[in-house]
């Protein structure tokens, strides 16, 4: 897949076509240089933790999970947790859902083990998907990432789609191992206006690997999700993705409040208004072999796509055959007859690719 950065002499090739032709030239905002998801985004080098486990809970620790019962986690509709409980573990069981705590928590401190299977199954984000999730909302990616290759910001410890971890410090598949978070909650105002962004310190089997860095918003797949008022305290849960991951020894420790600084943004990657009647050309739905669609939409000059059942998500024109999304490095190429108008569009995302016809 490309770079989402794209080459000088694209630039230069863009800015060109752009003196030609009249195209508008700006800059897209990003909140980081990379988008999410990029496969071009250099990877964390590896190292090899010798943090001995489990942990054990301290004194003041509120232990959510001992292996004895899930007494303290829900399912999504509040109904008793429907994963497996085994020989001190419990297991994501594939279409029971995410798994809540019964109670809220805001400013926390975290540990939380878990094991991915063996043997290992799948590949990329399809091999031990799981994910750790503060609030509800900011997660700590769960994944295989011993010798698996995926989107750095994807990998097994990231805070999904926005930090890659400094280093990979993963184990084996079916060792067990550890995430020791500390959080921050992000503050609002009583108008729901964002006065402190969300921060999070992460370590890896003990190996820091994110050192209070923070969050842009909530985490979440293809689009960037901006801050939403909501209250400053909510459950915790853990992800079911298909994956049988296990988990064991989670305790939580609450923190006194603090705050801390807010986001800044940072142009990234050129972008070319067309002519409202020339984006109306690409409006329409898109259909794979599969039955699986692509909608383009207009909004005034903006363009919009709901793709692989993801509504809503905000589009970038780079040129008369090349749309990206806004926050994620996924990118839609058209195949144009001679008069300019689309037959078909690709997705590309990571390394898939979604070809799809015109169908209206």
């Amino acid at each position: 897949m490309q770079s989402c950065v794209m080459p000088l002499r694209n630039y230069r090739k863009l800015v060109l076509a752009a003196f030609l032709t009249g195209w508008t030239v700006s800059w897209a905002q990003t909140p980081a240089q990379w988008k999410a998801h990029d496969m071009e985004r250099p990877r964390p080098p590896k190292v090899t933790p010798s943090l001995a486990l489990p942990v054990p809970p301290p004194s003041d620790a509120q232990v959510l999970f001992d292996g004895s019962g899930l007494s303290k986690w829900r399912s999504p509709n509040g109904a008793p947790a429907r994963w497996v409980l085994r020989d001190g573990y419990m297991e994501s069981v594939k279409g029971s859902g995410y798994l809540y705590t019964a109670d809220s928590f805001g400013d926390v401190q975290l540990h939380v083990e878990w094991a991915t299977p063996t043997p290992p199954e799948g590949r990329g984000q399809g091999r031990g998907n799981s994910g750790v999730f503060l609030m509800g909302l900011y997660e700590v990616q769960v994944l295989d990432s011993y010798d698996n290759h995926t989107y750095a910001d994807g990998q097994a410890a990231a805070v999904y789609g926005q930090h890659p971890p400094l280093v990979n410090a993963s184990r084996p598949p079916g060792e067990w191992q550890s995430y020791d978070i500390v959080f921050r909650r992000p503050r609002f105002s009583r108008d729901g206006a964002l006065l402190k962004a969300a921060r999070m310190t992460v370590l890896h089997n003990g190996v820091l690997v994110h050192d209070n860095v923070e969050i842009w918003g909530g985490t979440s797949w293809l689009q960037y999700d901006p801050y939403k008022s909501h209250p400053d305290r909510l459950p915790l849960s853990l992800q079911d993705h298909g994956n049988p991951v296990r988990y064991r020894n989670i305790w939580v420790r609450e923190l006194p409040e603090w705050t801390s600084a807010g986001p800044v943004d940072e142009p990234v990657e050129p972008v070319v208004t067309l002519a409202p009647s020339v984006l109306e050309r690409y409006v329409g739905r898109y259909q794979d072999a599969t039955g699986r669609n692509i909608i383009i939409a207009r909004d005034g000059a903006s363009m919009r796509a709901s793709i692989l059942g993801r509504p809503n998500l905000d589009v970038l024109v780079h040129s008369t055959e090349e749309f990206s999304l806004r926050w994620t490095a996924g990118r839609l190429v058209f195949d144009l007859n001679p008069q300019g108008e689309p037959l078909s569009v690709t997705f590309h995302i990571g390394r898939a690719r979604f070809p799809a016809k015109k169908v209206d």
